[in-house]
């Protein structure tokens, strides 16, 4: 039985950069955003119900949905956000479970941003790894990749947790408040913990529940 962290964060804390670090050291990702992405592709199940559930507009000239447009109609208006989470949730925690599923390593990592604000996926981890940086640091980061405004990026921030109750809920914490030279020993160390972990784990899932469900 695979040990199954789920990697979550606020937005701009940095949880691609950790997820690429732990799979150079060889643990498989299943990151809910790339597939997000692919649900968005023209023809694909998950644009198709976005497209009927909220009009041409939600379509990019090439087919493919208008993530921008749908971003701003879902963080101006939280009916929209939810009406848009409830069409398209169910589908990628579908197809992350199937992935998950696959796993043959020690222990993988899914990559949930709203992984405690939902509690969709959250069932299906052992333990809950925060990437963590201080709320202004978001800000920054955000707005340098993405050329959103500040008020744009907080409308985003206050659909998540913030960020006391996040940690609050966090079996282990990677402090990214730093520049991305931080992140290596941090994830080597719990690399190592991890692995040790999985080793305590039951071959038979009859044997016991997960070990995340038993207090570990």
């Amino acid at each position: 039985m695979t040990l199954i962290v789920g990697l979550t964060g606020g937005i701009g804390s940095g949880k691609t950069e950790v997820s690429r670090a732990f799979e150079a050291l060889g643990a498989p990702v299943v990151d809910t955003d790339v597939i997000a992405h692919e649900l968005s592709a023209a023809g694909t199940a998950g644009q198709r119900a976005v497209a009927a559930a909220f009009g041409p507009e939600s379509v990019a000239p090439d087919g493919s949905l208008d993530r921008t447009w749908l971003r701003r109609q879902a963080f101006a208006d939280p009916a929209i956000r939810r009406r848009l989470e409830a069409t398209l949730h169910p589908l990628i925690a579908d197809e992350a479970r199937a992935r998950v599923a696959s796993w043959t390593a020690p222990y993988g990592l899914l990559v949930v941003p709203l992984l405690l604000e939902t509690g969709r996926l959250r069932p299906l981890v052992d333990r809950v790894l925060v990437v963590d940086c201080p709320e202004e640091t978001q800000v920054t980061r955000v707005r340098a990749r993405s050329g959103l405004t500040e008020a744009e990026v907080r409308a985003i921030m206050a659909a998540q947790l913030p960020r006391a109750a996040r940690l609050a809920q966090a079996d282990d914490v990677i402090d990214n408040a730093g520049t991305t030279d931080a992140i290596p020993p941090q994830v080597a160390r719990l690399d190592r913990f991890y692995r040790a972990l999985a080793k305590k784990r039951p071959t038979n899932p009859a044997d016991g529940a997960k070990l995340g469900q038993n207090g570990a």
